[in-house]
């Protein structure tokens, strides 16, 4: 009994396992690795691929039906290594499905890794998106595959991200979400802490015993303390490690050649902040001593040394040394005298032949090298501006000798078009040394030139609303006027500028002008033709004052005593109309008011203009110097007529004066793009005829924001000229019995600070601080130039290519002799308002 038991268990447990060993058999078969077989391939299956390809997998896989595979065998492992190598799967199989005697079909069984959707930010300021996204996108493609290296990727470019912003504790989690609107897809979720920005409690410095810890510290530009008031305190690698470089560059600069950080640490406090300190080693401070000369035959080493400028004696200083031989902003330097001359293969070494104690001798050795010809000149990049308003401003022509000095002019001839954009404007010099030629390339861009005026503003004339509808067009095209297809909105290209302009306020105030101008008239020559013409009407408390004109001007670019200078000779006609005229504007010297009569005007005005301002928009280096005289006839001394006792309308009929103006600007960069810029400006009328006296139109009146100059005071015989700080009432020359008058002189002089927000010239934004100074006298016996009425204030300015200049002025009078009168702005300062234009 007890046999026939233990028999029947074993029964019951052998049975199962031997069925389940037919099983196993079956759907997982066991191949025998001492006996592999070869099959023919009768069929493959890919299941698992949704965004692969199924032919390109079997492909890489190296399957195709009818071929022949061992099993078991290499072909299945390295259809395995080459499948995986795509880095498309988290998992692979490739399984026997069934065999049929010597043929077997294959199932390649894949796990497609997931495909991103989109991505997103967890307490990460909305701001700050676009930036991260810029970093992101090229890593994170939608429908791109999600890997580990991908995920950390961008994990480490977002920690980056705030690491160099200051906050070295950044960290991010990627959260990965299935995405259940698709198949197999996931959006990544970038959740970051940034933690507390790491400041720089203080650096330290160790061996700078020839130089003052505060020098140092001014030295590390972007590396500050957080005791540095007006700097952020942070730490960037990059910028850390630039800053030492300039520490470096110092010393160099004041005879400490060997100077060398010999090692820096850098710690986190308790409070979490940073510090560190650099060991310096500063070496003997060394001096020039002997500088010979070595290969040169063109010029002599007298000349070279003069140019050098580099004495014996004089304390060591590499960048000097540097920008005498190789570059220097003001054409000082031994590069440029050769390669004006077309030694554009020129080449110079400064080798340390000698160092005694702390002197140092220096030979030059010179390869000068042949002459090299300007070959092709070309210009791209222009799809709106014709291509022979570039080539005439160019100094560079085809069979001249290379010169650098040329190539610059050049660049700032096409910036002061104001037609390309200076930030992108590109110059390109490809050699050809076997033919001793170079070409000279102008990568150019366009930037909208044209600009329109509209506008709406309350006071001035009738005390109403007035309405401005001005435009100019600055690349205009006459020729092409003709040619519908050239209208965009105007046919434009040849570098014509016309502008139309219109002002009005109903029945008491308006105001037309149009002009025309050829920068090139017949093209060959830079002489430049305009045209232009006005009429102007006021009606006011039954008072009226007309006045209409046309001015021809012709302009020419001189040659002595240099190209910077302009000629420009204008024929002026104008006619002036009073009726019943009260305001007290017009004054003859005497004081008496002109308020009727029919006045002529023709003058003709000389100007001489020398420019050397590289950028229109924001100069930074340049001057601009401009000398103007506008003269009549002296019609009087023709005349029996006994001025003296003729009425006011009759002794004026035909004026009778000679005006000087006179302008000068210089600009000057300071530091980074800081630039000071300082102006002079004087202007003066006088008589011919002392039994006549000054005329009383044409004179000038300084104050308020110039903008009536334009609305006003441009077409009514009188130059306005703005006085920040100051109201036209508010100058003493400019009042007559509580009217207000206009001056035969005036003298104002301006110091300001410009600092650029942004240089994009499709939206050039700068900040600026000022301080000036002016007056306005009544006769020349009261003039005095230190006489000054003094302001100071800060402003804004927006340029806008098609609105113009924007922005606005605020500044505080210090010699206002009725302080505290008028609205609260008056009382502590003045707003000025700048629309379209820059004011005088």
């Amino acid at each position: 009994m007890m046999l026939r038991n233990i028999l029947f268990l074993f029964f019951l447990t052998a049975t199962p396992l031997w069925l389940a060993a037919q099983v196993a058999d079956t759907i997982f078969p066991v191949f025998d690795y001492s006996q592999p077989k070869d099959y023919e391939i009768g069929g493959i299956k890919i299941t698992g691929a949704v965004f692969s390809d199924e032919n390109a997998l079997k492909s890489i896989a190296g399957f195709r039906v009818g071929d022949r595979i061992r099993v078991p065998g290499g072909d299945i492992p390295r259809a395995m290594k080459a499948l995986w190598n795509l880095k498309l799967f988290t998992n692979i199989e490739i399984l026997q499905e069934k065999t049929a005697g010597d043929i077997i079909f294959l199932e390649i069984k894949v796990q497609e890794r997931p495909r991103l959707t989109n991505h997103a930010f967890k307490n990460i300021k909305k701001p700050l998106h676009d930036d991260l996204n810029e970093l992101l996108n090229p890593m994170l493609v939608k429908g791109g595959i999600v890997t580990e290296n991908t995920k950390v990727t961008a994990q480490k470019t977002i920690e980056k991200y705030f690491i160099d912003k200051g906050y070295l504790d950044a960290k991010v989690k990627v959260i990965e979400e299935p995405d259940s609107a698709r198949i197999n897809a996931v959006r990544l979720i970038f959740d970051a802490d940034r933690g507390q920005r790491v400041r720089i409690q203080d650096i330290a410095f160790d061996g700078n015993d020839n130089v003052k810890k505060g020098k140092l510290h001014r030295l590390m530009k972007e590396t500050k303390s957080k005791r540095a008031i007006f700097s952020s305190s942070k730490y960037i690698r990059s910028d850390y490690l630039d800053d030492k470089k300039k520490l470096i560059a110092y010393y160099n600069t004041i005879g400490y050649r060997d100077a060398i950080i010999t090692g820096d640490s850098i710690w986190r406090e308790e409070d979490g902040d940073l510090m560190i300190r650099i060991d310096i080693s500063e070496g003997p401070r060394y001096y020039f001593r002997n500088i010979t000369w070595k290969g040169n035959s063109i010029y002599s080493d007298e000349q070279l040394t003069e140019v050098l400028g580099i004495n014996k004696g004089d304390v060591y200083n590499q960048e000097l040394l540097e920008k005498r031989l190789q570059f220097s902003e003001e054409g000082r330097d031994v590069s440029s005298l050769y390669m004006d001359n077309g030694y554009l293969f020129f080449n110079i070494e400064p080798i340390e032949v000698a160092i005694s104690g702390d002197s140092l001798d220096l030979e030059m050795r010179i390869f000068e090298g042949p002459q090299a010809t300007i070959d092709k000149v070309i210009i791209t990049g222009n799809d709106r501006t014709h291509e022979h308003v570039i080539r005439r401003e160019l100094r560079t022509l085809p069979g001249d000798k290379f010169s650098r000095s040329d190539i610059i002019r050049s660049q700032r001839q096409i910036i002061n078009l104001g037609y390309f954009n200076p930030e992108n404007l590109g110059i390109n010099t490809p050699v050809n040394p076997q033919r001793g030629t170079v070409d000279i390339e102008y990568k150019v861009e366009e930037r909208p030139s044209d600009q329109l005026e509209l506008s709406a503003g309350w006071g001035g004339v009738g005390r109403g609303v007035i309405g401005t509808l001005g435009v100019s067009f600055n690349n205009f095209s006459a020729r092409n006027i003709l040619k519908k297809e050239t209208w965009s909105p105007l046919p434009q290209g040849d570098g014509q500028r016309l502008s139309i302009r219109a002002q009005t306020n109903g029945r008491f105030f308006q105001s037309y002008n149009l002009s025309f101008t050829e920068p090139w008239l017949g093209g060959k020559k830079p002489n430049s033709f305009t045209a232009a013409g006005f009429y102007t009407n006021y009606n006011i408390s039954g008072g009226r004052f007309g006045i209409g004109g046309v001015t021809l001007s012709l302009g020419s670019r001189l040659k002595f005593p240099d190209d910077n200078f302009v000629s420009s000779t204008s024929i002026n006609l104008q006619n002036l109309a009073l009726s019943n005229w009260l305001d007290g504007l017009f004054r003859t010297g005497e004081g008496e008011i002109v308020t009727d009569g029919s006045f002529n005007n023709f003058s003709i005005t000389q100007n001489i203009t020398r420019s050397t301002i590289n950028n229109p928009l924001f100069p930074q280096e340049g001057s601009r110097f401009s000398l103007s005289l506008q003269a009549t006839l002296p019609y009087s001394l023709f005349s029996n007529k006994s001025y003296p006792d003729l009425p006011v309308e009759e002794r004026f009929k035909w004026l009778e004066y000679h005006k000087w103006r006179f302008t000068a600007e210089w600009y000057t960069k300071l530091v980074g793009n800081l630039t000071l810029k300082t102006e002079a400006k004087i202007g003066m009328i006088g008589a011919y005829n002392k039994e006549i006296g000054i005329s009383p139109f044409e004179r000038f009146q300084l104050g308020g924001d110039g903008l009536n100059n334009q609305q006003f005071g441009q077409f009514n015989g009188t130059d306005i000229i703005s006085m920040r700080g100051y109201e036209i009432a508010d100058l003493p020359g400019n009042l007559i019995n509580g009217q207000t008058v206009a001056t035969p002189i005036f003298d104002k002089f301006t110091v300001e600070l410009r600092y650029p927000v942004s240089l994009n010239p499709n939206s050039t934004i700068y900040l600026l601080a000022f301080a000036q100074g002016g007056n306005a006298f009544r006769t020349f016996r009261d003039f005095n130039p230190f006489d000054l009425k003094r302001s100071a204030g800060v402003g804004l300015r927006v340029f806008l290519p098609m609105f113009g200049i924007l922005g606005f002025d605020y500044g505080l009078g210090f010699d206002k002799d009725n302080p505290g009168t008028g609205n609260i702005f008056q009382t502590f300062g003045d707003f000025n308002i700048i629309l379209g234009f820059e004011p005088e």
